[in-house]
């Protein structure tokens, strides 16, 4: 069997490898700033980037993501995110990275039902030693999108 070659976009993930600090802070009424930390490490010679995170209160799931190219097709360098969590929950999301921002995206149906639209904006800092950014929700199908929380990160190797 021929091994394809590597995507070379799998490079712009670079960035992400290491551990990160967690803050999520929820709007007012939510729970109190959370904390946890987050790993990104290459998995299978380099090919899937594997993302594992942590958080202090139950209320946050911890999480587990294998991110991956999502064609073969250098030029286009997007990728694919597949989530699973404590609570059972499986979904996959768009994952897009520039030079200084981070999307994840969910608006088709998977493996759990699509009650919302979901999405992730991040931005890099300079340097990429933090990215901060917040989730967000549409029910209307992105017309428009709530707030939902804060998510930063905050490099510590």
């Amino acid at each position: 069997m021929e091994i394809p070659e590597m995507n070379n976009s799998l490079e712009r993930l670079e960035v992400l490898v290491g551990q990160w600090n967690l803050e999520a802070i929820w709007p007012e009424g939510g729970p109190e700033e959370v904390a946890g930390t987050c790993t990104f490490e290459w998995e299978l010679g380099g090919r899937y980037l594997v993302q594992r995170t942590e958080l202090t209160i139950p209320e946050a799931p911890d999480t587990v993501a294998v991110i991956g190219p999502d064609s073969r097709d250098d030029a286009r360098a997007t990728f694919v995110q597949h989530y699973f969590d404590s609570r059972g929950v499986t979904r996959i999301y768009a994952m897009e990275l520039g030079d200084t921002g981070l999307t994840l995206e969910r608006k088709t149906p998977d493996f759990s039902p699509l009650d919302f639209w979901q999405r992730y904006v991040g931005q890099l800092s300079e340097g990429s030693s933090q990215i901060r950014g917040a989730w967000e929700a549409s029910t209307d199908e992105g017309r428009t999108w709530d707030h939902d929380f804060e998510l930063n990160f905050t490099r510590m190797t």
